[in-house]
């Protein structure tokens, strides 16, 4: 009994890790930031970067727009759906 207890601990623990390392910082080429709660798959031709969450950008390079969790990705300043 005690053993599952553990076990049941520890995989709760692995399950909160897992959902919060999947915050993160996602930039494009064109200097673009935005946060977002959880990582998607870009495409390459998408030409996005992802960073984890605690990434620090160059201010004087990058901009950070408004978070977004949808799929999607910034272009030419407008928010593009996938």
């Amino acid at each position: 009994m005690k053993f599952a207890r553990v076990l049941i601990g520890s995989i709760s623990l692995l399950a909160l890790s897992t959902l919060a390392s999947k915050a993160a910082v996602v930039c494009n080429e064109e200097g673009d930031c935005w946060r977002t709660k959880q990582t998607h798959e870009y495409r390459p031709e998408f030409k996005v970067t992802v960073h984890e969450d605690n990434w620090k950008r160059d201010e004087k390079k990058y901009r950070m727009r408004d978070d977004n969790d949808k799929r999607g990705y910034y272009k030419g300043g407008v928010w593009v759906d996938f």
